[in-house]
């Protein structure tokens, strides 16, 4: 078996695990769960506690400079166990639909060596109620109202990911 060949037989079993929801990607641990014994996402008490202060401040105005601040003078580590917050990863943190107790899968897609967002090129699959909500669906759509708003590109220009 070649490189290219052994790359498609790993893209179809990723696919597959998508499609049953089997894929261990579905229950990839983010900031604010743990994994527990059996391998599904529990919530972490603490970090939900930063989530929800993150998205709130969000919707009260503040930028994701001002939040990164926010933490650091709070003595919050971040998702990676740094005292320094950065933008990137509270941007993220704001785009997550797993706060809301849902896991979308493939959300980016491989083109050789560099991954691209999947705006429709490949089916997505979500599952819903796979675990504890840290944070209510009106709030995720209203902070990804808020990014589209705050949004510096044209408006013709911006795709929100609002999946439910």
């Amino acid at each position: 078996m070649n490189s290219i060949q052994k790359s498609e037989a790993i893209k179809k079993g990723l696919r597959k695990g998508f499609q049953d929801g089997s894929a261990k990607m579905a229950h990839r641990k983010c900031y604010g769960y743990e994994i527990d014994p059996d391998g599904e996402l529990i919530m972490n008490p603490e970090e939900a506690k930063v989530v929800n202060w993150i998205f709130e401040q969000y919707l009260a105005g503040d930028s994701l400079g001002k939040i990164a601040k926010g933490l650091e003078q709070q003595g919050i580590l971040s998702p990676t166990c740094r005292a320094k917050w950065n933008r990137d990863a509270i941007n993220k943190l704001l785009s997550n639909e797993k706060y809301t107790g849902r896991i979308l899968l493939q959300k980016t897609i491989s083109t050789g060596a560099v991954q691209i967002e999947n705006n429709g090129l490949m089916e997505r699959y979500l599952y819903t109620n796979s675990h504890e909500a840290i944070i209510s669906d009106e709030m995720f759509m209203a902070v990804q109202q808020e990014k589209f708003n705050r949004s510096k590109e044209p408006q013709s220009q911006v795709s929100m990911r609002i999946i439910f």
